[in-house]
């Protein structure tokens, strides 16, 4: 086996050695680590679990022998001197951490090094005495955690990766784009791309008809008398004006657009709607909603702000008013497709879709009981564009509102009209998992990254056409396999093999002894 050797000071792969030592490496999946202490240098393999990619595999920084950790107390003398710990060994900082000196979330700040930290806290865990944490296999190295500090997450202790494919190309309103989509269920994205085949010669045209991220507080009066008196004060379109003022003060993007306000008993829901640029805006709205009401307040000493959110707004709960009224970005998105492709790409008839979309998504949803559910899988395919470019997935359950519709067109029917009109988008191209490396080449390959340099808004009301287009050709894929029974034999194919569900149903049927 061709080994590393030390070259001023550094481990070097010998020329001669090169083609053996990666055809090693490549059948044992293992790494050389050198640890350099004191005495002599010595080398071991480890497994290599923590690495996203395989072309970082072969270490590029000396990684060197911890020594015995020192006492406790010139530990905590080192670490209150000079306020952190980054001049202690990992050992060290796990010390005191286990003592109550340093707060395990405050790991990354008490070493002043966000990768460390992570490290160094899942080292901590499994050294509790009644840790089983199973980390071994969850991968932590080779990303910037300095970017997710403080923004995006808290006590990390890794990443998941998730596969993402892409769908494409995807023709809308005279431009095409490809669509990475991130996800673990298989025949997905096969199915989403079969659709954009299908739409690619006639088009899909999409509008964004409405913009508007919404907060909606509640607060409280004495009785039902002042509570009403201030409901009309707002409606008040002179203090509506006053409002607005406070409102846009507080963001250059934030610009209040409207005031929907419910009143039950002496309780006052009031819902601040208002566009916010290329953010989608939550933490925006809810900034300038806090400075509103206290102007409010101002007029009515005697009103109670009981919580920012009232679930007026309503953020990620399934709710009839965004249904209605819509949040965030609303879009209408349409395409005719011919008969012929139908039948040659789709393998289906117009007549039978038509049936089946009637019967299904307004029917079936309608005995349901859905809100917003008229569709076939929506939330399938905003869920992976979001996870993708780096949305909030949370905010599926409001975004995947959706109501599919297919009529037949053409003088005699003979092509299929079919349209997606999903009133409640949340998107955002700057701001939140955006940030993220990975999410952010996702929003570049649709070429929508970050704010736009012209028009505010126009980015994220890109990416929100880009997804209720998609959804499109998913509905349209998806409905079409259903007609002539594809579905299952589809996701035995791409999902689980026959193999290993037979395997699974012998396994069940075992009789323990």
């Amino acid at each position: 086996m061709a080994k590393l050797v030390l070259r001023d000071n550094k481990p070097t792969i010998p020329e001669d050695n090169m083609k053996s030592f990666i055809k090693d490496e490549s059948k044992t999946r293992k790494i050389p680590t050198f640890y350099l202490d004191y005495q002599e240098n010595e080398e071991r393999f480890v497994e290599d679990k923590h690495v996203q990619t395989d072309f970082e595999r072969i270490p590029d920084t000396k990684v060197y022998k911890e020594p015995e950790p020192r006492a406790l107390s010139e530990c905590l003398q080192i670490y209150q001197i000079n306020l952190e710990a980054s001049l202690l060994t990992d050992k060290e900082v796990i010390m005191l951490v286990m003592e109550n000196y340093i707060s395990p979330y405050r790991i990354e700040k008490a070493v002043d090094n966000a990768d460390r930290g992570v490290r160094i806290r899942r080292s901590y865990l499994e050294s509790l005495k009644d840790s089983s944490l199973p980390l071994a296999e969850l991968p932590f190295e080779h990303y910037d955690y300095s970017k997710v500090m403080n923004a995006c997450c808290e006590n990390v202790i890794g990443y998941v990766p998730i596969p993402v494919g892409v769908v494409g190309p995807l023709s809308l309103d005279e431009r095409v784009v490809y669509v990475p989509m991130a996800t673990t269920e298989g025949c997905l994205v096969a199915s989403v791309n079969r659709g954009c085949r299908a739409l690619f010669k006639s088009g899909i045209t999409t509008r964004v008809v409405a913009d508007g991220m919404t907060r909606g507080p509640v607060v409280r009066f004495p009785s039902i008398k002042e509570a009403s008196e201030a409901m009309k004060w707002v409606e008040d379109a002179n203090n509506f004006d006053l409002i607005k003022e406070q409102f846009d003060s507080t963001s250059r993007f934030a610009r209040l657009s409207k005031i929907f306000i419910r009143i039950a008993a002496r309780y006052l829901f009031i819902r601040f709607i208002a566009t916010t640029g290329d953010a989608m805006g939550m933490n925006m709205v809810s900034k300038a909603t806090e400075l509103s009401l206290k102007m409010i307040q101002v007029h009515f000493p005697n009103m109670d702000i009981l919580s920012i959110s009232g679930n007026f707004c309503a953020d990620k709960k399934v709710a009839a008013i965004n249904w209605v009224e819509g949040r965030g970005k609303s879009v209408v998105c349409e395409a005719i497709v011919p008969g012929e492709t139908v039948s040659s790409v789709l393998k289906t008839t117009v007549q039978s879709l038509v049936e089946c979309n009637f019967a299904k998504n307004m029917v079936g949803s309608s005995v349901a009981g859905s809100m917003g559910g008229f569709n076939a899988h929506a939330a399938n395919v905003v869920t992976a564009i979001f996870i993708a470019t780096g949305q909030d997935p949370a905010q599926n359950v409001t975004s995947s509102n959706c109501i599919t519709i297919m009529e037949p067109h053409g003088t005699y029917g003979e092509d299929l009209y079919i349209s997606c009109s999903m009133p409640s988008l949340e998107v955002g191209t700057i701001g939140g998992g955006t940030i993220l490396p990975a999410q952010g080449a996702c929003l570049d390959i649709l070429g929508v990254k970050g704010a736009s340099p012209s028009k505010p808004g126009e980015n994220s009301s890109q990416l929100a056409r880009i997804v209720c287009a998609t959804v499109l050709a998913g509905e349209l894929s998806l409905m079409s396999a259903l007609t002539v029974g594809h579905v299952v034999k589809s996701h035995l194919r791409y999902n689980r093999s026959s193999t290993a569900i037979c395997n699974d149903l012998v396994n069940s049927l075992k009789v323990p002894f």
